[in-house]
């Protein structure tokens, strides 16, 4: 639609989407206190997190790569979408009837992202409904034959896509839905003949994002004559879906990842189901490709995985050839990890769909117990691929290995990592240390380069302040009592100014306070309200860290504790115009300038009186 949305229903949105929930779809958040939540951040890889999130404030802000802002801002830069869809988006999830005015500006070209999510989500009830028809009899069969019944089937919303090759197209149109819309979404193609169903007589698994939004389909072949011979076709990129960052599984899976500090990778939909119904809850799958550098980021958000809160990531592999290869491609991305990654592997080279099927529920929970470390898995492999009887062949084994000992992140079990090379290859433990530390000295596996982590826009017209700098924190945080807590400040800060703040950025942030009105003119989305009154994004990104980070009380801050510290940057600012005073009377000759050293001399004496006031003040609050 046309048009620019209404500033109150804006407000509305921003007051009902509570930020820690949404972010919560993207990021594990723990308790960092002050009522605020620590995470690692979306928008940059980092090894200790930096990002933090304050519900009472509507804020978050990384400390790492300085992104910040409110609700709608996130969803914008993670989602990748504009405004105006973001803000439907929220609407729709908090129930905002959202009022259009006339002669705002043009929606986007082409469908926007909430028309393909709702096209995703009509589309997968209509499949859901559809496999429980007399022509979805194989696709039932299927899932009997692997042990899911009807109740498995519909807590992971599987379907029947029908074999005409119109039908779900014909269903979307009556519901609403464009032929622009439809073929954007994946969900139908178009060709000299017309649309039709991308996918016809198939068993069809729901491809969500984490906060259950349905974004694709993966759809297993099920008749021998179907034209298409591959076994899974998955959804194609689209605007919504793009398979090197999404997760089957994740939906359902997230909660308990964060709470186990476990993430179990496996190879396919069904593994997900068998897994998930065998209490192994923590198990999703990629789509279509292999597990690679964005599904780690994905993984690494949702355990919180940094260097004081270490998880487990497990990955289960077929014992083939094939199964190996992924494992060593998964050790090649190793190093993204904090958490310890491990392999589980079915000593009969059973996927854990079969496990459950064959041996029972419980050996599936046995066989992610039994999980090895995952260069022990690798540097097993490389040794099984030479011939131990032979001295050249443990000599080639033995070169091969090393490279893999050395790579290990942690260096303190190098040498124990080396004895176990020799005892896998029957040779003496001081022969596979030297091999190692040549290896080493050779450079081993080579790592990826650390990401930098973005800095400040370059734009900027200000910089940013440091925020632990010990003359500016006086400064900082009666700026947070004022972002977090306005009411509190209210008669505090009637005599505050400008001229109270040194550092540029702490101005123009008490600039954009008197833009807005003071404290006493707060609104329920104060922070985003002084936010909007900058265009300088250095300023915008103060404000969002002044609106997350902790206030330095044990305590609940109260109107003394915010009148303590305006009345100590107060008392700083009295103790700069003191010096400067004092500066001044040593250049000025009393004689000679007798009447303006002695207007200076009686300026001396009340701003003295002015900093002992603002101290007793100060400690008597």
């Amino acid at each position: 639609m046309a048009g620019r949305i209404r500033e109150e229903d804006i407000a509305e949105v921003r007051e009902k989407a509570r930020i820690d929930d949404i972010v919560s779809d993207y990021v594990t958040l723990r308790p960092a206190g002050g009522g605020s939540f620590k995470g690692l951040c979306p928008f940059h890889d980092e090894k200790s997190p930096s990002f933090n999130v304050n519900p009472s404030r509507g804020f978050y802000h990384c400390f790492g790569c300085q992104v910040g802002g409110d609700v709608i801002s996130f969803l914008m830069e993670i989602d990748k979408i504009s405004f105006t869809e973001t803000v439907e988006r929220l609407a729709e999830k908090t129930g905002v009837q959202l009022r259009y005015e006339e002669g705002g500006p043009a929606s986007p070209s082409g469908p926007q992202r909430g028309r393909l999510v709702e096209a995703h989500r009509v589309a997968q009830e209509y499949y859901a409904e559809r496999l429980r028809g007399p022509d979805a009899l194989a696709a039932r069969q299927f899932l009997g034959g692997r042990g899911f019944d009807q109740a498995a089937a519909e807590h992971f919303g599987v379907g029947f896509s029908p074999r005409g090759g119109e039908e779900l197209y014909r269903h979307l149109r009556d519901r609403g839905f464009t032929d622009e819309e439809l073929v954007t979404s994946g969900l139908v193609g178009s060709s000299g003949r017309g649309p039709y169903d991308r996918f016809r007589g198939r068993l069809m698994w729901p491809i969500r994002e984490a906060g259950g939004d349905t974004i694709g389909f993966g759809a297993r072949r099920i008749f021998d004559d179907d034209r298409i011979e591959a076994k899974y076709l998955n959804t194609s990129e689209t605007p919504i879906y793009k398979k090197s960052h999404v997760l089957y599984g994740i939906d359902l899976a997230r909660k308990d990842i964060a709470r186990a500090s476990q993430c179990v990778v496996v190879e396919g939909y069904t593994d997900v189901m068998a897994c998930h119904l065998a209490g192994v809850t923590t198990a999703v799958a990629t789509c279509g490709t292999a597990f690679g550098d964005d599904h780690a980021r994905v993984v690494r958000r949702l355990l919180h995985d940094h260097e004081e809160f270490r998880g487990e990531v497990i990955f289960t592999f077929d014992g083939d050839e094939a199964g190996q290869r992924a494992a060593m491609k998964a050790f090649e991305g190793d190093q993204q990890f904090v958490s310890q990654t491990y392999v589980a592997v079915e000593p009969d080279g059973l996927d854990p769909c079969d496990v459950r099927q064959q041996k029972g529920e419980a050996e599936v929970r046995e066989l992610v117990a039994r999980r090895v470390p995952l260069y022990r898995f690798v540097l097993g492999n490389v040794v099984k691929r030479y011939d131990l009887d032979r001295a050249d062949g443990r000599i080639d084994a033995l070169r091969a290995a090393a490279k893999l000992v050395t790579s290990i992140r942690d260096r303190s079990k190098i040498d124990a990592f080396a004895r176990e090379l020799a005892g896998m290859l029957g040779i003496d433990p001081d022969e596979a240390r030297r091999e190692v530390r040549r290896a080493s000295s050779r450079g081993g596996r080579n790592e990826a380069p650390a990401r930098p982590v973005a800095a400040a826009p370059a734009e900027a017209g200000v910089p940013l302040p440091e925020r632990r700098d010990p003359r500016l924190a006086m400064e900082r945080e009666t700026l947070k009592l004022v972002v977090q807590h306005p009411d509190l400040t209210v008669s505090a800060t009637r005599d505050v100014d400008g001229t109270d703040f040194t550092h540029p950025a702490y101005r123009a942030v008490w600039e954009c306070v008197g833009r807005r009105g003071g404290p006493v003119a707060a609104t329920g989305q104060w922070a985003a309200d002084l936010a909007g009154a900058t265009e300088d994004p250095v300023v915008r990104s103060l404000v969002s860290e002044l609106a997350v980070e902790p206030i330095s009380s044990h305590q609940a801050p109260s109107a003394s504790y915010a009148a303590m510290h305006v009345y100590r940057l107060q008392e700083l600012t009295a103790q700069r115009r003191i010096a400067d005073l004092k500066s001044r009377l040593q250049r000025t000759n009393p004689v000679e300038q007798a009447s303006d050293y002695n207007k200076m001399f009686g300026e001396l004496v009340a701003l003295e009186q002015r900093r002992r006031e603002l101290r007793e003040k100060s400690v008597g609050e």
